[in-house]
């Protein structure tokens, strides 16, 4: 008879709802069938006239009804990036089936992710305020940043009393869902988390511009060509996820059948440049493996970070095979039909994820014809690829950080 004291079960976190807005689909429903057969929502920029920047191109959601969506006090208060999120995090609520009374009772806590803030409220507050001067402008600027995170707007809506936070930089909508998972650890029963941004605004263009990695290249379908012997830089985009996460066996008592388990996560740092050290997404990448018990040889999919820059696409590409293996495992990358969504990508790629495990496909990439062949990816191009999805890896890379994410069948 064994003396050994059992070791408690951690209870485990899984995505019962899921709300997307995306430049090519304003649900969840029409992104994955626009995902599916290759639709892109990349197109010349509406929103104000590009002509004046070396970049013209980017991935916009449609034109909607704001106040179909948005209550009308909320409208004049927020930009496009909260509406977004509010959009989403509805959208989500209802897909997941939880009642009203469910979500007010204290027991719901949110986690969101936020890398640009709100930079068309700023825009348009930068507009009013030049006059005063510099300095009023520039704490204005850090305010109104701090003010549109969508935490507060997304709480205020839904009536939630439960722990909540925010979290920044680019990876950040990867990260609210692994924060999630460690709210359900710690008892909290449903959590919404994810990310949605926009920066469609001369102000947001002209930041983007600055890190001198945007494409600026006329052709939609030439412009974003991750992993492709071709790529000139990425293009922005707007939108996101939202996904309800939830305590398994709660789930499971009200009859809901998840998308899939958050079964391991990782973040790591790169080392400093110069440094001749390794960076740091190949050791996220087995770390994750490690926290959700699984071999590299049982995972179905990796949904890659695809940068569209070719130094950093190497790196990628190097951490996928010194894991998996050369053209072990496929990978894919939606967002060459959306554009790079900041931390709303990280968030879009883990609904996607979930998706492709409920549908068993795995969607493909778009346009990249001339893959480098370097780099030894068995990359999804051009049609689906049906086939069980069990185990999927979501990589997520910005400022020098590196997350990931192990998502399994429930």
């Amino acid at each position: 008879m064994s003396n050994a004291i059992p070791t408690p079960t951690r209870p485990r976190a899984v995505i019962t709802g899921i709300g997307v807005v995306a430049p090519n689909g304003f649900d969840a429903d029409e992104y994955w069938d626009a995902v599916l057969h290759g639709r892109s929502g990349i197109d010349r920029i509406t929103r104000f006239d590009p002509a004046q920047y070396p970049a013209e191109l980017g991935g916009e959601v449609a034109d909607y009804d704001v106040r179909a969506h948005v209550p009308g006090r909320l409208v004049p208060q927020t930009d496009q990036a909260t509406r977004l999120a509010l959009i989403a995090t509805d959208a989500a609520v209802t897909d997941s089936g939880l009642e009203p009374a469910a979500i007010s009772d204290g027991q719901v806590g949110i986690v969101t992710g936020i890398s640009a803030g709100g930079l068309e409220y700023s825009q348009r507050e930068l507009q009013k305020l030049w006059s005063l001067g510099s300095d009023h402008v520039s704490a204005y600027l850090s305010f109104s940043w701090f003010y549109a995170v969508n935490t507060g707007q997304i709480s205020i809506r839904h009536g939630l009393t439960g722990p909540g936070g925010v979290l920044t930089g680019q990876t950040s909508g990867l990260d609210s869902i692994a924060q999630a998972r460690r709210y359900v650890a710690d008892g909290v029963p449903v959590v919404m988390c994810g990310a949605a941004e926009s920066t469609m605004c001369p102000l947001g263009w002209v930041i983007e511009l600055t890190t001198g990695r945007m494409s600026t290249v006329t052709d939609p379908t030439r412009a974003y060509l991750p992993f492709d012997a071709a790529a000139s830089g990425y293009l922005p985009g707007e939108g996101g996820a939202m996904l309800i996460v939830e305590e398994a066996e709660r789930a499971r008592a009200r009859g809901v059948q998840p998308y899939g388990e958050i079964a391991g996560y990782a973040t790591t740092f790169d080392p400093r440049s110069g440094s001749g050290r390794e960076p740091g997404l190949r050791r996220a990448i087995e770390l994750a493996l490690s926290d959700a018990g699984v071999t590299p040889a049982e995972v179905d999919v990796v949904f890659a970070d695809a940068a569209g820059v070719a130094e950093l696409d190497r790196a990628e590409a190097a951490a996928v095979t010194g894991v998996f293996g050369p053209r072990a495992v496929p990978v894919t990358t939606p967002k060459t039909t959306t554009g790079r969504l900041y931390s709303g990508s990280p968030a879009l790629d883990v609904a996607t994820a979930s998706l492709s495990i409920r549908h068993g496909v795995i969607p493909p990439m778009i346009n990249v014809t001339n893959p480098v062949q370097s780099d030894q990816l068995d990359l999804v191009l051009g049609r689906p690829r049906e086939t069980t999805v069990s185990t999927a890896v979501i990589l997520a890379r910005g400022d020098g950080i590196n997350s990931v994410m192990v998502l399994t069948a429930a």
